[in-house]
């Protein structure tokens, strides 16, 4: 395989909506995500009012790719080989005592094979790698250290409870239905939570199609929802710019599930067609739906036995695993965290901030130290690399995280947004990632500090 990856080589290219073509105002988006998962608790199942109650310092608990351990309400950080890095019961930062009195001399998550191997949800941990759930980790931590207050055991039953209030707000009915604390507010206010993408990324899909690209979007989330999304970042003619769109695929089962097991369904005014779909016979707007017809499909839409794909998202878990795994896609992760360690915003991204997002609507908590929840945390460090004392003793070494070993395995490269490569010639030759390159290759524009610092000390 070259070294190089270069869109123009590609004869489809797809896109994840949430994150991925559409970012977020993160601050305004986690504290929404929070209240409306918290506010369920509260007034559904008689949880304590003072989960409602946040501070900005508390926000630097929020952190992606951790695991909650749902049988003792520990949360924990991974290396890549499944050795615990860091924990906490609750909010509350375990010792490494601690640690090694719950995880053994070696430190190794008992759990980490199922994970590692599969991505697959279980009724003993979940895992957060997203920014539609990763609220949910600090509601976590605080829910234990409340069953604690109260003096009441920790066990697996909060998170029913938990899961409650994620189908509560994010049902497929609950945009229509005005259901819930979270969509009702983005309706209410896009622009506070959503920002517009920039006119050179407008200009980069528009060339790809002119290039004669198949341009696919492929988002979990329903369809009345992506629309507004769309509009909002895209303009009213958005449908102009993909030649199929897919709205409820339900990754990662998108890319895993045999059709008989999820059809695809067409839509009539936003609502599923009853009978799916015996296979894809043309471009359009479909819902749910599977990897082996959405093949098909491509293959008769390019006149190539093997279309060659490359797809664009930001979660592990629904995007890049799958698509690489099942799919055999090529894989772009988007990864926020590269500007939270110093790789700097595209120019696109900075003047379109400035125009978009005028002093008065930053949030409350902005100048009031709210960390973003891409950027490194002062109790869980960084998301690509963490320093490991092994065995007890005092030896320091600096080790990769699970999450970073992962990007390394499942994706072509990595970027912090699409804005970063907008401006860039179709035929632009990146480095790939690769087992046999340093682990900071493949990362564009340049890679985040802590793998610097790690290759550093190296040397």
């Amino acid at each position: 395989m070259s070294e190089y990856f270069s869109l123009s080589d590609s004869d489809v290219i797809g896109f994840d909506l949430d994150h991925t073509l559409c970012r977020y105002h993160l601050k305004e988006t986690s504290r929404l995500i929070y209240e409306s998962f918290a506010r369920y608790l509260v007034e559904h199942k008689g949880y304590d009012k003072d989960l409602l109650n946040l501070t900005p310092t508390t926000w630097d608990f929020c952190f992606k790719g951790l695991v909650v351990d749902l049988e003792d309400g520990n949360l924990v950080k991974l290396a890549e080989d499944g050795t615990v890095l860091r924990a906490t019961h609750g909010t509350h930062d375990l010792s490494t005592e601690e640690i090694i009195k719950h995880y053994g001399p070696k430190r190794e998550w008992k759990h980490f094979n199922s994970l590692n191997t599969s991505f697959t949800r279980s009724a003993k941990y979940y895992f957060y790698d997203n920014y539609f759930d990763l609220p949910g980790a600090l509601l976590c931590g605080r829910v234990v250290d409340m069953l604690h207050k109260r003096g009441n055991e920790v066990n697996s039953d909060f998170w029913k409870d938990m899961v409650a209030a994620i189908d509560h707000n994010y049902n497929t009915s609950a945009f229509k239905e005005d259901a819930g604390t979270y969509f009702p507010s983005v309706k209410r206010d896009p622009n506070r939570y959503l920002q517009p993408c920039s006119d050179s990324v407008k200009t980069w899909l528009r060339s790809m199609k002119s290039a004669g690209k198949v341009l696919l979007l492929i988002t979990s989330s329903h369809s009345d929802y992506c629309r507004l999304i769309c509009e909002h970042i895209l303009g009213k003619d958005f449908e102009d710019l993909f030649d199929v769109i897919i709205t409820n695929a339900l990754k990662p089962g998108f890319f895993s599930l045999v059709p008989q097991q999820r059809p695809f369904r067409t839509l009539v005014s936003d609502v599923e067609e009853s009978e799916g779909l015996p296979s894809l016979d043309k471009p359009g707007w479909y819902s749910q739906g599977n990897w082996p017809h959405l093949h098909e499909l491509l293959k008769t839409m390019t006149g190539k036995p093997e279309p060659k794909v490359v797809y664009f998202g930001d979660s592990m878990r629904s995007d890049m695993f799958p698509a690489s795994t099942f799919g055999k896609w090529e894989t772009v992760m988007i990864v926020e965290e590269m500007e939270g360690e110093g790789v700097p915003k595209s120019d696109a991204a900075m003047s379109n901030e400035a125009q978009v997002e005028p002093l008065e609507k930053k949030g409350k908590f902005e100048d009031q130290g709210m960390k973003a929840p891409s950027d490194a945390s002062n109790q869980w460090g960084s998301y690509f690399v963490d320093v490991h004392k092994s065995g007890g003793g005092d030896e320091e070494s600096q080790k990769l995280t699970w999450c970073c070993h992962c990007i390394h395995k499942y994706s072509t490269m990595a970027i912090p947004s699409v804005e970063h490569i907008a401006d860039l010639p179709l035929d632009y030759k990146f480095l790939r990632f690769s087992p046999d390159k340093p682990c900071t290759t493949g990362y564009y524009p340049r890679p985040p500090d802590s793998l610097l610092k790690r290759c550093e000390s190296l040397l």
